[in-house]
C-alpha cells in the first residue's frame, strides 16, 4: 500500500489511519479502490499492535460513493454477480464471503473504526461512514443518499445500519428523498456523534482513537461486541450473551479493581488507567 495508490495506511502507535485518496473523483470508489480498502481494514484487524482505526478521505471529501463513471464503462450484463452473498452464509467476520461493492462494508471487525468526515459522505460513501463505529463530521460536511437520483440502490449495508442509528422514520425520510443532511442535523438525529471545525476531523478522530486505545482492550472489545451482537437479540438472550464477558472481568477487571483499591482513578479520573 505504498506509492501512488488510492488507499494509504499511516500508523501512529496503536492508531491506524486508513486514507482514501482519489481526489480527481472526490474519493469515489472504483473496484480497485474497494479491494484496497478491504485489504487495508483486514490488515488493521490482523495487526496486534493496532487498537483503533480512523477512516479518512483526504482533499476535502470523505467519499462521493461508487464511481459511476467506472460503473458505466462495465460491459458485463450483471457486473455485481461475483459479489453475491451465499444464501446459506451463517455469518461471521465477513472475510469468508466476497467483499462489498464499496470494499469493507461486510466486515465485522473486533476493533473500533472512527470515520473522519470532511465534505461529502454520500451514497456508498455514506454507507462506509455508517459501517464505522463512530462518525466525526466537520461543520461543512454532509451526508445523503444521493444515489437515489440515478437508480442505484443501497447495497453496502445502508438500509440495515441507517434505521438502527436514527430510527425507521428518519431513515425512511433520508432513503426515500435522498436529501442532503448537514452536520448539525446529523448530530441532532444521531447520524454522527461529534461535529468539529473544518479541517480538523482527522486530528479529532485520531485523538479519540488514541484515547480509546489507552483502555484495557479485552474489556473494551468485549463490551463493543456485546452491544453489536445483542442489538437484535431478545432481551433475555442478549443478557446471556453479555454475561459471557465475565471471563474478561476475571482476566482484566480484577486487576483493574486492584489498581482502584490502590488509589488510581478516584473521582472519575480517566488519566489513571494504566
Amino acid at each position: 500500500m505504498s506509492g501512488e495508490t488510492s488507499v494509504r495506511i499511516e500508523k501512529n502507535g496503536p492508531v491506524t489511519t486508513v486514507i482514501l485518496s482519489r481526489p480527481h473523483a472526490r474519493n469515489a470508489v472504483d473496484d480497485d479502490t474497494a479491494n484496497r480498502l478491504y485489504e487495508a481494514f483486514l490488515a488493521f484487524e490482523d495487526d496486534s499492535d493496532a487498537a483503533a482505526a480512523v477512516f479518512y478521505g483526504e482533499d476535502g471529501a470523505f467519499c462521493a460513493g461508487y464511481d459511476l463513471k467506472a460503473a458505466s464503462a462495465q460491459t458485463q450484463e450483471k457486473p455485481l454477480e461475483e459479489l453475491d452473498i451465499p444464501s446459506d452464509w451463517p455469518g461471521g467476520r465477513g472475510d469468508d464471503i466476497a467483499k462489498g461493492p464499496m470494499g469493507p462494508s461486510r466486515l465485522t471487525l473486533s476493533k473500533p473504526v472512527i470515520a473522519a468526515i470532511a465534505g461529502p459522505a454520500v451514497a456508498g460513501g455514506m454507507e462506509l461512514a455508517l459501517w464505522c463505529d463512530m462518525r466525526i463530521m466537520e461543520e461543512s460536511a454532509y451526508m445523503g443518499v444521493f444515489c437515489r437520483r440515478w437508480g442505484v440502490p443501497l447495497i453496502d449495508g445502508g438500509t440495515i445500519r441507517l434505521p438502527r442509528l436514527v430510527g425507521m422514520g428518519r431513515a425512511m425520510d433520508l432513503i426515500l428523498t435522498g436529501r442532503k443532511v448537514t452536520a448539525d442535523e446529523a448530530l441532532r438525529i444521531g447520524l454522527c456523534e461529534r461535529v468539529v471545525a473544518d479541517g480538523t476531523a482527522r486530528q479529532a478522530a485520531e485523538n479519540l482513537a488514541a484515547e480509546i486505545a489507552r483502555f484495557p482492550q479485552g474489556c473494551l472489545r468485549a463490551d463493543r461486541a456485546s452491544a453489536l451482537e445483542g442489538f437484535d437479540l431478545p432481551f433475555n438472550e442478549a443478557l446471556i450473551r453479555e454475561w459471557r464477558n465475565r471471563e474478561i472481568f476475571e482476566k482484566e477487571g480484577l486487576a483493574g479493581a486492584g489498581r482502584f483499591s490502590g488509589g488510581a482513578g478516584r473521582g472519575g479520573k480517566f488519566e489513571e488507567t494504566d
